[in-house]
């Protein structure tokens, strides 16, 4: 006598194709630059001497790697998150330092002896933005309304991180705010006005043919 084959219930779990061909090349550049930013972090930590720029590099790891994990399952299920896109705080908000001081010309250098926390922070600053741009070109591109929300909150997550590593760079003098002449600033300043009334908008070429 032939067995029957079991039956059961459970249907497998397939990715929803809700996806647009340019979506998924963008997706791809997208994950694969998460995953350089995390592991450039990895490699960084190694190499940090003060304890706030590591506090900064451990929470700023954390956060990425759970929303780059929020992105990978709502890119391959095309579905919402198990988890909710989270929000990064800055842990200590200082008012910026302007203005140049003396510093010694920076060059390339000469060995991993010369690696210190004013490079490290300054390759984290440059991997941050340059994520939170790719970020922002994506999301006008993909179709797929729920990985669009979710790649959109996180440009102004990635916002915050750079703002919080250049306040450090700051308050530690490697990131200084030169500022124009009082004279020019005020220029600068008042060189644009609100616009004032009801503007008078020409009707366009359909509405115009109805008259």
């Amino acid at each position: 006598m032939q067995q029957q084959p079991q039956t059961t219930n459970q249907t497998p779990v397939t990715p929803q194709m809700n996806h647009g061909g340019h979506e998924l090349f963008d997706m791809h550049e997208v994950l694969s630059g998460a995953i350089n930013v995390l592991d450039q972090y990895m490699i960084f930590r190694q190499y940090v001497q003060d304890n706030k720029l590591l506090d900064i590099l451990d929470r700023q790891y954390n956060f990425m790697l759970s929303q780059y994990n929020v992105t990978v399952e709502c890119f391959t299920t095309g579905q919402k998150p198990s988890q909710e896109t989270s929000t990064y705080m800055i842990k200590e908000m200082t008012a910026p330092t302007y203005g140049l001081k003396p510093s010694q010309p920076k060059k390339p250098n000469q060995s991993l002896a010369d690696i210190k926390d004013a490079g490290i922070s300054g390759h984290m600053l440059g991997l941050i933005k340059t994520h939170a741009s790719l970020l922002t070109m994506s999301a006008v591109e993909v179709t797929n309304p729920v990985v669009r929300r979710v790649l959109a909150s996180q440009v102004q997550n990635f916002i915050e991180m750079a703002y919080e590593i250049f306040l450090y760079q700051n308050q530690k003098g490697y990131y200084q705010v030169p500022q124009l002449q009082s004279s020019d600033m005020q220029q600068m300043l008042s060189a644009f006005v609100p616009a004032t009334g009801m503007p008078q908008m020409p009707l366009n070429n359909k509405s115009a043919a109805l008259h």
